[in-house]
């Protein structure tokens, strides 16, 4: 049974459901429609400000900055550099790590130290900073209180454990 069956037949129960529970789907489908574009519209200044913020830091030049910075530290704790970027972006957010996860495999190679390790960050950690402001943000949450400590907390040991990962299976 292919996907295109799998959902058909979902659908398909859902309908059947619905009937018996005497439910107006389509009534139904246009509130949730409704309620969508409306959360998407709150949403929108909170997204936008996010990828103004994160675009000016690539392109200011600020993650490679930070990268050099932490080099040492990185190598220190067998972090490779060349992978750094990718993790200093992942908390921020996901189609910009993805980007630069594409360069490290392009430039070091898929099964280069530097491009297993940024392969498995890029599945073991969370877009923390993107989460937190939608989330948050929709909700009104203005005071994150330990959420956002205890988030980076995971997303730093994400990053540490991928590199140890890495050395200790490949």
């Amino acid at each position: 049974m292919g996907v295109g069956a799998v959902v058909l037949v979902f659908v398909g129960v859902i309908l059947v459901v619905a009937a018996k529970r005497h439910v107006a789907v389509f009534d139904e489908f246009c509130i949730g429609a409704k309620e969508g574009a409306r959360a998407a519209v709150q949403v929108f200044p909170i997204l936008l400000a996010l990828m103004t913020a994160i675009a000016m830091l690539q392109a200011g030049g600020v993650l490679r900055w930070l990268a050099a910075l932490l080099q040492p530290a990185a190598q220190w704790l067998g972090f490779p550099a060349e992978a750094l970027p990718a993790a200093l972006l992942r908390p921020l957010s996901g189609s910009g790590s993805l980007a630069v996860l594409r360069e490290v495999l392009q430039q070091h190679g898929p099964d280069s130290t530097a491009g297993l390790v940024a392969s498995v960050l890029q599945s073991s950690t969370e877009t923390t900073f993107y989460t937190l402001a939608l989330y948050f943000g929709y909700v009104g949450i203005k005071k994150t209180g330990c959420a956002l400590p205890a988030a980076l907390a995971g997303d730093i040991t994400g990053m540490i454990l991928s590199a140890l990962t890495v050395h200790l299976f490949f």
